[in-house]
């Protein structure tokens, strides 16, 4: 059996620099996979939710609050992820955070009472679920500095995957076999993952230079970061694609069910399907269009950014004023296609104004502070219903793509540059 190469990124001094090619594709294998996860036990609930209500008997707000409780526990929990992952192992971290969810996943599949469903499947698969992305992406980031948008982009690419697929397999396995076993089949693949994962990827480094920080160096920390103009920018435009991408995922299979008669299966699949194609397609050609402008101006990252969510805001409008299905599917998927654009540079962005041993941290704010945010587009949409209708809120959400491609603009054009040398 080969042995895994370990894990120090060698300089052409210590040897060629093919020597780590192996081992760095399977990184990033693992952790696409992991993420994958990730985001499918997130949507499993929501898919055998009618399931869940019919054998249980649980209230609809019962099921909101358990929904809630996930997204809650999640926002509250990243930041201290991304501390976490600037001064311990990433990954002991990626593993433990992996197994732990998965566990809570298999489990949720035993759940019988309101209260088991929002410890098991909102507080435990949220928080094991909170300290991935923090930690994974500031790894991927130190492994590839010169591929880092087209690497992270890849890893992004197992979002769209995870909410489609999780669906259509999610969906069947209830159906045919009761809801309780689609929680029992991805959560032990993702505990089979996790034994792989720490069999394959050695320990790194910083596990053995981790020092204890005080409360006082974490605050410091985090008033370093927020303190550059260009990461606020960045987390509130953010938060702005967050709101839409939260609210659009919630409404748009209801929206499609009253507007043109679909069932909840089409409804589902069709709302999900074309959007995150297009995201998909999005992703890859915006990380090398960055990647390649990148040399010659980073802040191009942030423009790939701004101008995604600026062309994705008439399509938003489009998709829903659109009178038929052929024009609202065209319209998601431009509105996918865009999104990806914005989605490829998330995090290549934020790591060029934040010095390596914060990334973990930086990313871990960031995230919060644009779940906390997206977390009311929900409610305020559904709010809005009964008196505008949902087309009309939906419509408005192109408001907010446009005011996060300003932000951006702003961040790129007059703060980024003093934030990157500082």
């Amino acid at each position: 059996m080969t042995k895994p190469i370990p894990d120090t990124e060698p300089t052409p001094a210590h040897g060629p620099p093919t020597a780590r090619t192996g081992y760095r594709w399977e990184l990033l294998v693992l952790l696409w996979l992991a993420f994958f996860l990730n985001q499918a036990d997130r949507q499993i609930f929501s898919v055998v939710l009618p399931l869940i209500r019919r054998d249980l008997g649980l209230s609809d707000a019962e099921l909101g609050l358990i929904a809630s409780a996930l997204v809650w526990t999640y926002g509250l929990l990243v930041p201290v992820a991304g501390f976490l992952g600037d001064r311990f192992s990433r990954r002991n971290i990626l593993g433990f955070c992996l197994l732990f969810w998965s566990v809570a996943t298999l489990f949720t599949g035993f759940c019988a009472t309101l209260l088991q469903f929002v410890l098991l499947r909102g507080v435990a698969t949220g928080g094991g679920e909170a300290f991935y992305a923090p930690s994974a992406n500031a790894l991927l980031g130190e492994r590839y500095p010169e591929k880092r948008a087209f690497v992270l982009s890849i890893h992004q690419t197992a979002v769209y995957f995870g909410i489609i697929l999780s669906g259509l397999i999610a969906g069947y396995v209830g159906e045919h076999y009761g809801w309780q076993r689609a929680f029992y089949l991805f959560g032990g693949f993702g505990i089979l993952l996790a034994a792989v994962f720490f069999s394959r990827i050695p320990k790194d480094i910083r596990a053995s230079v981790a020092d204890s920080q005080t409360l006082a160096d974490v605050g410091r920390t985090a008033r370093v970061i927020v303190r550059k103009p260009t990461v606020v920018l960045l987390t509130l435009g953010f938060g702005c694609m967050v709101f839409v991408n939260v609210g659009y995922l919630t409404w748009m299979p209801s929206f499609l069910v009253d507007k043109f008669g679909l069932s909840l299966t089409d409804a589902g699949f069709s709302s999900l399907f074309y959007h995150h194609l297009g995201a998909f397609l999005g992703v890859l050609s915006g990380a090398r269009i960055a990647d390649h402008y990148a040399r010659i101006n980073p802040r191009s990252r942030l423009v790939v950014q701004s101008a995604g969510l600026l062309l994705g805001a008439p399509f938003i409008y489009w998709m829903s004023q659109a009178d038929s299905q052929p024009l609202t599917y065209a319209a998601l998927f431009g509105f996918g296609m865009f999104r990806g654009w914005y989605d490829s540079n998330i995090v290549a962005s934020l790591y060029e104004v934040v010095p390596d041993r914060m990334r973990s941290s930086a990313y871990g704010l960031m995230l919060a502070c644009a779940f906390l945010i997206g977390a009311s587009a929900p409610y305020l949409l559904g709010v809005l219903k009964p008196t505008l209708g949902l087309s009309t809120g939906l419509a408005s959400l192109s408001a907010c793509y446009v005011l996060g491609s300003g932000l951006l603009g702003l961040a790129s054009f007059v703060y980024f540059q003093r934030d990157r040398e500082a």
